[in-house]
């Protein structure tokens, strides 16, 4: 078994991360009428996306009671950075769907317009996980992917519960 090292996972960052220190790789969600926005923060957009990915899993279930035993490997290709990150929230949607399992910890590349990732996770559990909800898409409601300042990433939609 492979598991995750020099990542960010929820064993070496807290989690919730609104209001930790503005350059921390750090996620958040946002309210949006039914639905929940997800958002990442990171030095790079590959951060970013990271961090976004953690937050729609929290809206699921906690993240930190997860546990990486599975391996999966995920590639996507878009345009632009925008809908490059809708499309990596709705390949781990898909894999959470058809594979009954929750991630809780990722390796994210991109170069260019493409993305490539390791994610690791387990089968759901539904009486250790209680998830809350399902997330049945990634949306391009609120979507920006953007440097908001010198070394800082955003990366956030809306997905639709």
């Amino acid at each position: 078994m492979t598991t995750p090292t020099s990542i960010t996972t929820p064993g070496n960052t807290p989690l919730p991360h609104p209001g930790m220190r503005p350059h921390v790789p750090s996620w958040e969600h946002f309210p949006h009428q039914a639905d929940i926005g997800v958002r990442g923060y990171g030095h790079c957009p590959a951060e970013a996306f990271n961090q976004a990915a953690l937050a729609m899993i929290a809206v699921i279930t906690d993240p930190r009671s997860i546990q990486p035993h599975e391996t999966l490997t995920i590639e996507c290709r878009a345009p632009d950075l925008e809908l490059l990150l809708v499309d990596w929230l709705n390949a781990l949607i898909y894999e959470i769907a058809t594979r009954h399992v929750l991630f809780c910890a990722f390796d994210v590349h991109i170069n260019g317009h493409h993305l490539h990732a390791t994610a690791w996770g387990e089968a759901i559990d539904p009486m250790r996980h209680q998830p809350a909800v399902e997330v049945k898409g990634a949306t391009f409601t609120e979507l920006h992917v953007q440097a908001i300042e010198p070394d800082r990433w955003l990366a956030q939609c809306v997905v639709d519960v």
